[in-house]
């Protein structure tokens, strides 16, 4: 009898950890598609300001028609539809990068630099970053600790069993990770140094 009910104890508390455990895969799963979608908003919240503030350049610096092209195409590349995490971030750092190359050319436009509607379109797009670094930094770590458990033993079992799987990180690649330094010959304050003639 003892026996018995030594049996039913482990078998009941093998029930309730297999239910814990496919439980908190579910949630992490859950937390990575929540903290996805919350990455989406401020992205498109990032590409509806573009097109504002690359008109507003064009009104200053119309001849820099290759950079505003440029922009516009990388901001077409990253609204495109049904991209995972890992493509998706890549379109963003090309992204990003072709937004550095925009506002290092505004630098050499003091009247740009000074126009009102930049400065807001700037500093929305500053603060839409940091949102969206804020939301990379979480969405990465649910992301990790749902890969930790798909991966380890014995809740890769039960990840196995009800199909859940690994999901992909949301990452700036190391050359987006800072904005590309572009200096404008006398913009710094400085006039460049003559060039000596060689006999």
């Amino acid at each position: 009898m003892i026996a018995l009910i030594v049996i039913a104890v482990v078998v009941v508390l093998l029930i309730l950890w297999a239910v814990s455990t496919y439980n908190g895969l579910v949630k992490l799963r859950n937390l990575v598609q929540e903290a996805w979608r919350q990455i989406d908003v401020e992205l498109k919240r990032r590409h509806d300001l573009i097109p504002n503030l690359v008109e507003t350049v064009k009104g200053y610096a119309a001849h820099e028609r290759g950079t505003l092209e440029d922009v516009m195409k990388a901001r077409s590349a990253a609204m495109a539809g049904g991209q995972g995490p890992a493509a998706a971030a890549q379109s963003e750092n090309v992204l990003t990068q072709a937004l550095g190359r925009l506002i290092a050319v505004a630098e050499a436009y003091p009247d740009l630099k000074a126009n009102q509607n930049f400065l807001s379109l700037q500093q929305e797009l500053s603060s839409t970053e940091d949102r969206i670094a804020a939301g990379r930094r979480y969405y990465n770590a649910n992301v990790r600790e749902l890969n930790t458990k798909v991966e380890t033993v014995p809740s890769n079992i039960f990840a196995s069993m009800f199909h859940i799987t690994r999901e992909e990180y949301f990452e700036a690649e190391e050359a987006a990770r800072t904005a590309p330094t572009v200096s404008f010959p006398g913009t710094d304050g400085t006039t460049p140094a003559p060039s000596t003639p060689q006999d």
